[in-house]
């Protein structure tokens, strides 16, 4: 301590979790008598000392799932990610010449997706990308890819230098595990359940019982966090926690280990049906969007609940009630092909397992028929399904449920484009919702009465049921209904040859329904967009390209809505008439070959956009400008802080932004361009 005296002085402490109250006490004493004294830490918990300023050591940023499409973007994501370098430096090493290059060909790539996914489903861990890395030599990284089930055992042969812990993955979690109290161990393991992230609510419903009493468990969880093993963000006012899947998954071999894994799943399937039977009743009305997004963030918890209902005899009727509640979310999600897989896998579980048709089985006949007709399913398998539903519903006397069944026969009936036909279906569909006091069901039937109208039948009516959809959707804080009383809107506004006014509520429309990642009746609302930019050709084909993308991404099948598909024809065969085919392949393959929000921010044309970025990437280009931290990004936009890393790191990767400063001074010389240059 005499020594030290008044000299300035940076001591470094390494490692000091497994001694870390000895550590505290040295860091204390040292500092009380060493005023020139700093010290800096590394631990996986805090020392607790007065005056300690904690700096989270976050993962290696990793590209999002989906964001190497296309060449041009696929280089310009993976050569500025950190993870990304990591692993190919590492493989370079064990063999020559490893690279991830721009080449379209095949080959190339395959290893440019695999070396994404890989970095990504390894949490950006460092330890973890070398140990893969280091596994080039002798397998391919799709090959690595697919051994990844198996973590623990494929990332072995760490540096013979390096220490124990440091080896192996497994060795380096089992240190972690040993530095937990049996309690922490507990909860650990019982938290693996979960799927991508939970709240402290699902987790006393889930986790909590006498060996761990919900009176200790905020204690427990909170040591969690300190020790690294459970990372919390604050999303949308709540707290919400999350284990990389490397560490979730070592819990999980503990929980397997203890023969709790059946009642710990069981729980959680318990708390996610009540959930989402509460979001049902909570579905219509101004909390529709919260609802919605609450339950896309507990997206992985729902599928892991089907799952064990799937996986166990006798869980498959419990599984439909959660499957069919709320009944839009699987469709307004950009879930279609999922939610209907998993549906009929339900449903034919239950068929085996035997038992009379309850309303739970009778609703979920009814609504696996409609993602089966959105996908466009051979006309005659649909129209032998929805006998046998009205069969059902009839005997079982489930009137709302046969109400359903003449909505699907209307939305049949426009694709046939007998809009007669279908404006009758839907005002009776109609009629009997509202007898049966389901308004929100009467509110879609009458917003779609509205659309058939307003695309082949009577401009006045169309108009007036706009009107009533409004005017409720306003009332009770709708979102969904009120978008696609725009989309009639925007019908009625092409019939009038009003293509200004008919983008206007098209891309209105859209505001209302993206949020609910609708696509398939946002693909509709830039459908009409296209058909009003006639007199714009190359952006026409461009448009084209962004419905190529979306109807892709419904599942391929249809290409446009089917009462479109003529007009779509049409209208696609003009704007190739009217361009030099070199030129319209271009702009439709820009359209095509992008991401959704890019795709979207285009069709918007959102004036506070900055230029040469997407519209989120303005967002974030402006927050930065304005000084925010990572976090602060974070916190102002609702998105994880990972996924706020990751746009400024694109952001910055870009030509002549280098650093925040640059980035902040061209985003204020940005504001000045004027609209178009």
């Amino acid at each position: 301590m005499a020594r030290l005296g008044e000299r300035r002085v940076l001591l470094v402490l390494d490692n000091c979790e497994h001694l870390v109250d000895a550590c505290a006490r040295l860091t204390d004493t040292l500092l009380r008598g060493a005023p020139g004294l700093r010290v800096s830490a590394t631990s996986r918990q805090p020392l607790g000392v007065a005056g300690e300023q904690v700096f989270p050591v976050e993962p290696l940023p990793v590209p999002e799932a989906g964001d190497v499409a296309g060449a041009g973007r696929r280089m310009r994501v993976l050569s500025g990610n950190p993870a990304v370098a990591l692993f190919v430096e590492r493989a370079a090493a064990v063999l020559p010449g490893f690279a991830v290059t721009e080449s379209d060909t095949a080959i190339a790539v395959a290893v440019a997706v695999a070396v994404a996914e890989l970095v990504r489903r390894l949490d950006g861990l460092p330890l973890a990308i070398e140990l893969a890395a280091a596994r080039v030599r002798s397998l391919t990284p799709r090959e690595i890819l697919e051994r990844l089930t198996d973590r623990f055992v494929l990332l072995t042969g760490g540096s013979r230098v390096a220490a124990d812990r440091q080896r192996t993955l497994r060795a380096l979690i089992d240190w972690s595990h040993e530095l937990c109290t049996e309690r922490e161990r507990l909860l650990w393991a019982r938290a693996s359940v979960f799927r991508g992230g939970f709240d402290l609510d699902g987790l006393e419903r889930a986790c909590a019982d006498a060996e761990l009493p919900a009176a200790a468990l905020l204690d427990t969880l909170d040591a969690l966090v300190a020790g690294s093993i459970v990372n919390c963000r604050q999303e949308r006012g709540r707290s919400l926690y999350h284990m990389l899947e490397t560490v979730r998954e070592y819990g999980h071999e503990r929980l397997v280990a203890s023969g709790s894994l059946d009642v710990l799943r069981a729980r959680h399937r318990d708390h996610y049906a009540e959930l989402t039977a509460r979001a049902g009743q909570g579905w219509f009305g101004a909390r529709q969007v919260d609802w919605f997004t609450r339950l896309r963030l507990d997206h992985p918890n729902l599928l892991a609940a089907l799952e064990f209902c799937l996986e166990r005899p006798g869980q498959a009727r419990a599984g439909l009630a959660l499957a069919v509640s709320p009944r839009h979310y699987w469709l307004t999600a950009g879930l279609l092909s999922e939610g209907r897989r998993r549906l009929s896998l339900l449903l034919a579980a239950d068929r085996a397992h035997g038992g009379p048709d309850t309303d739970a089985r009778v609703r979920a006949l009814v609504t696996d028929t409609y993602p089966g007709i959105l996908q466009g399913a051979p006309d005659a398998e649909v129209r032998s399904a929805l006998v046998a539903c009205e069969e059902a519903a009839r005997l079982g006397g489930h009137r709302r449920e046969s109400a359903w069944v003449w909505h699907h026969h209307g939305i049949l009936a426009v694709w046939r484009e007998d809009f007669a036909g279908a404006v009758g279906l839907f005002a009776r569909a109609c009629a009997e919702f509202r007898v049966q006091g389901c308004l929100d069901a009467a509110l879609e039937c009458r917003v779609k009465f509205a659309i058939a109208h307003a695309y082949g039948g009577d401009v006045e009516k169309a108009a007036e049921a706009c009107g009533e959809v409004e005017d409720a959707a306003r009332a009770r804080g709708e979102s969904w209904p009120h978008g696609m009383a725009l989309l009639a809107r925007a019908l009625l506004a092409r019939r009038a040859e009003a293509p200004g006014e008919a983008i206007g509520h098209g891309r209105a429309a859209i505001g209302l329904l993206r949020p609910f990642e609708d696509w398939w009746d946002v693909a509709m609302c830039v459908e009409v967009i296209a058909w009003s930019t006639r007199d714009a050709p190359r952006r026409a084909a461009r448009l084209l390209g962004v419905l190529h993308l979306l109807w892709e991404a419904l599942g391929g099948r249809l290409g446009s809505a089917p009462f479109m598909r003529g007009q779509h024809l049409r209208f696609e065969a003009e704007v190739r008439k009217a361009l030099p085919g070199a030129v319209f392949e271009r702009e439709f393959r820009r359209g095509a070959r992008t991401t959704v929000d890019e795709a979207m921010a285009y069709v918007l044309d959102d004036p506070a956009g900055t230029p040469g970025l997407t519209r989120r990437e303005s967002q974030v280009a402006e927050l930065v400008a304005a000084g925010l931290t990572n976090k602060d990004i974070a916190v102002r936009l609702t998105i994880a802080q990972r996924t706020a890393e990751n746009h400024v790191e694109r952001i910055l990767g870009k030509p002549g932004l280098t650093s925040r400063t640059q980035l902040a001074v061209w985003t204020y010389e940005q504001r000045d361009v004027p609209a178009g240059n």
